[in-house]
């Protein structure tokens, strides 16, 4: 019987959780009015909300801008956090742990603090250096090319990392970034394929710095792109669901793709 109880309490937890996204991929297949009456069998009106997405938005641009964007924050956040965490747990200094604490203290700061700073700091750039500027690729990427939570997850998975790997790798004449880049990283890969996978989805996720930052309809993200379809005098549910499902997919893709990496990566596993 504490078998049955347990079976069936997880299975109604498991119908809840499932609901919404049940309930968004019925959507994508019904019209809004349909939508509204919470309708929640398929119906043939997928066909028709794709054509109207396709003809309302470039949904190639959209993806594109998307995908660069994540990409190169991934590449590079990951790149710059581990370099962070490697220095911070393998070198050492007497102000490395004051240096440390600080970066950690940042991390109670509210992005809502610093967003007008920033905006300022890349309006005056837009005059004096075009390329990072307002609504450039750059101005996304940068204030979140490294974050602290990013450089902390290097660290404390680094704490774990053979230090004697180094010392043979100095000895046989390695340079200390050949260190880094032919021993650290091989051997570290469940971290960063951890590390990729939050990167990934919140910029991929990310709403409200673009859209401050981006101001050209030609830039938009899939978030920005949902939220205008939303924002609309008179939304297509239909139309907004399809968008969430499609921008949905590469997250899925990569977590799925990378997933026992990721959570030997978050448990610390090195080999």
């Amino acid at each position: 019987m504490k078998k049955v109880g347990t079976y069936v309490f997880l299975g109604v937890f498991t119908i809840l959780f499932a609901f919404p996204f049940y309930f968004m991929l019925v959507s994508i297949t019904n019209p809004t009015v349909n939508i509204m009456q919470g309708k929640l069998l398929p119906s043939t009106h997928l066909l028709e909300n794709w054509r109207n997405l396709v003809a309302t938005y470039d949904l190639k641009q959209v993806f594109f801008n998307s995908a660069r964007i994540a990409l190169l924050q991934t590449i590079l956040s990951v790149t710059i956090a581990s370099l962070a965490g490697y220095g911070f747990e393998i070198y050492q200094s007497r102000l490395k742990n004051m240096l440390f604490n600080i970066l950690l203290l940042s991390m109670m700061l509210p992005f809502a603090a610093t967003m007008i700073p920033l905006f300022r700091i890349f309006g005056s750039f837009s005059a004096t250096i075009p390329f990072i500027g307002l609504d450039t690729v750059a101005s996304v990427i940068l204030p979140t090319l490294s974050t602290a939570f990013l450089i902390f997850f290097f660290r404390q998975n680094t704490k774990m990392f053979s230090k004697t790997l180094l010392e043979a790798g100095r000895m046989d004449g390695l340079s200390e970034l050949g260190l880094f880049f032919r021993i650290y990283m091989p051997t570290m890969k469940t971290t960063y394929a951890a590390a990729a996978i939050i990167t990934f989805i919140n910029s991929w996720n990310s709403y409200l710095w673009p859209l401050i930052t981006l101001q050209s309809p030609e830039k938009q993200t899939f978030p920005l792109m949902i939220s205008a379809i939303g924002a609309a005098n008179n939304p297509d549910y239909g139309l907004m669901m399809l968008a969430i499902v499609i921008a949905t997919l590469p997250t899925m893709v990569v977590f799925f793709s990378l997933q026992k990496y990721f959570v030997a990566g978050m448990l610390g596993s090195v080999k």
